[in-house]
């Protein structure tokens, strides 16, 4: 199983992102679909979630400015991120809890190989 994140570069104070996460694998069903970040000496950290009927969590500091979405026929998570301040720089990953095709349950079983935002004037 793996996750793919794209979406990361360098932008303005004030600006915005879209990432997304493409999974891939034997995967029988995905139920909810995450991201987290992790900025520099700091531990990762929650940003947000969706479950697979779309209801959605964040973190304190995401709220009201990042939105997070999927699609389920593409097996594809994204997270719009606007307003973005220099404390939004970090490697963003997306991660997963799923169910494979010999019935084994997962939670935050993958992880993507991150991508980097980086918010700099």
């Amino acid at each position: 199983v793996q996750l793919q994140a794209s979406g990361g570069g360098l932008v303005q104070p004030g600006g915005s992102l879209r990432l997304s996460c493409v999974a891939s694998g034997s995967i029988f069903v995905i139920n909810a679909m995450h991201w987290y970040r992790q900025a520099p000496g700091k531990q990762r950290e929650f940003v947000a979630t969706i479950t697979s009927s779309g209801s959605t969590n964040y973190a304190d500091s995401a709220k009201g400015r990042f939105t997070i979405s999927r699609d389920n026929a593409k097996d594809t998570v994204y997270l719009q991120m606007d307003s973005l301040k220099p404390e939004d720089t970090a490697v963003y990953y997306c991660s997963m809890d799923y169910i494979d095709y010999a019935g084994y349950t997962y939670s935050l079983g993958s992880w993507g190989q991150g991508t980097q935002v980086t918010v700099s004037s």
